[in-house]
């Protein structure tokens, strides 16, 4: 690792080797359960653990890949692989989710009888609380690191606790009744619903390569936008967000009093870039693009003793996605021809 590598980025690389550890020891005592039990309910389970250690490996590599910072090959950084592990864990609970469901469905046509079934029982309730406990912690610490890899590994063992959870309950179901048929139905629910997970994953990470419009960002942006704007800084609009995993790169046009010079708008856009990028959530950075104002904004812009003022100030008005996102000026603030 090199010296670039800050202290945070540390704690991302740290709690990824947890997160791999674990599920390498849940993967060994699920497959030591179904060789005792032979439960197609827990081979499921075990097969998706499979999965879950192929995605914690990838997850390693893709938070110290995302760790390094941005160069003359990667201008916008490394933080686009950390969906690439989103993507590839996606991929192998799919691939686990197939395999569960043709396993579920053979061992039903072929009667296959559940063995020691206490036993599986206690491994399962184990593996569950456990992997309930790292999770929250990897989605917590996720949040607070920025780290999509973290939060997504962190969702996805919360998830494996709640199944844990209707896993239990088949095998007592099997153990209660004696219908046999349970377990291979409890297998093939899990697998269906790791299906959904898997996709829904892929889903997610696609959407992130993709750079797909995230509204409810840019919404948070707009309100940031309006409690950190000062006098001159008038609206907003056009507003996109490039994300690099926990680096954002956010663009927009910006409308300042058009008496002002060069050197002065520079100025005032800058300051206003980096009070927003300080207040934002994640780390990133802003550009923006000036346009003038006119003399259409009169009324919502407060700027005092301006010299080219039309109209009496009124008030300002918050920012609406419609106009955050539109690529031309509001129409309703444009001069009419």
């Amino acid at each position: 690792m090199t010296s670039n590598i800050t202290q945070e980025d540390r704690q991302r690389i740290l709690l990824g080797v947890v997160s791999l550890f674990v599920g390498i020891a849940l993967l060994i005592a699920k497959f030591v359960a179904f060789e005792v039990t032979d439960s197609r309910a827990i081979l499921s389970d075990a097969l998706e653990s499979i999965a879950n250690v192929f995605a914690a490996a990838i997850g390693l590599v893709t938070i110290y890949i995302a760790s390094k910072p941005a160069d003359k090959d990667h201008p916008y950084g490394h933080g686009k692989a950390e969906y690439f592990s989103v993507a590839f864990e996606g991929g192998f609970i799919s691939f686990a989710a197939i395999l569960i469901i043709y396993d579920s469905i053979h061992s039903f046509l072929s009667s296959n009888v559940v063995k020691e079934i206490d036993f599986g029982i206690i491994v399962v309730a184990a593996a569950g609380a456990i992997n309930g406990a790292v999770g929250l912690f990897l989605k917590l610490r996720g949040r607070k690191l920025k780290s999509l890899a973290l939060v997504g590994g962190g969702e996805h063992l919360i998830t494996d606790f709640l199944t844990s959870v209707g896993l239990i309950l088949g095998l007592f179901m099997v153990r209660w009744t004696g219908w046999m048929w349970i377990d291979s139905l409890i297998a093939l629910s899990f697998g269906l619903l790791l299906a959904y997970t898997g996709w829904t994953l892929v889903r997610k990470s696609l959407s992130g390569l993709m750079d797909a419009e995230d509204m409810q960002m840019i919404t948070q942006l707009g309100k940031l936008f309006y409690k950190q704007a000062f006098p001159g800084i008038i609206r907003i609009h056009h507003t996109r967000v490039i994300r690099s995993g926990r680096y954002h790169h956010v663009d927009a046009h910006i409308v300042v009093p058009e008496y002002w010079e060069v050197q002065k708008a520079h100025d005032e856009t800058v300051r206003f870039e980096n009070a927003v990028i300080k207040a934002y959530e994640f780390d990133g950075e802003m550009h923006l693009h000036l346009d003038p104002c006119r003399k259409a904004y009169c009324e919502i812009c407060d700027l005092k003793e301006c010299p080219i003022r039309k109209k009496p100030f009124v008030k300002r008005l918050e920012f609406t996605l419609d106009e955050l996102t539109d690529p031309h000026e509001p129409e309703e603030f444009q001069i009419k021809k």
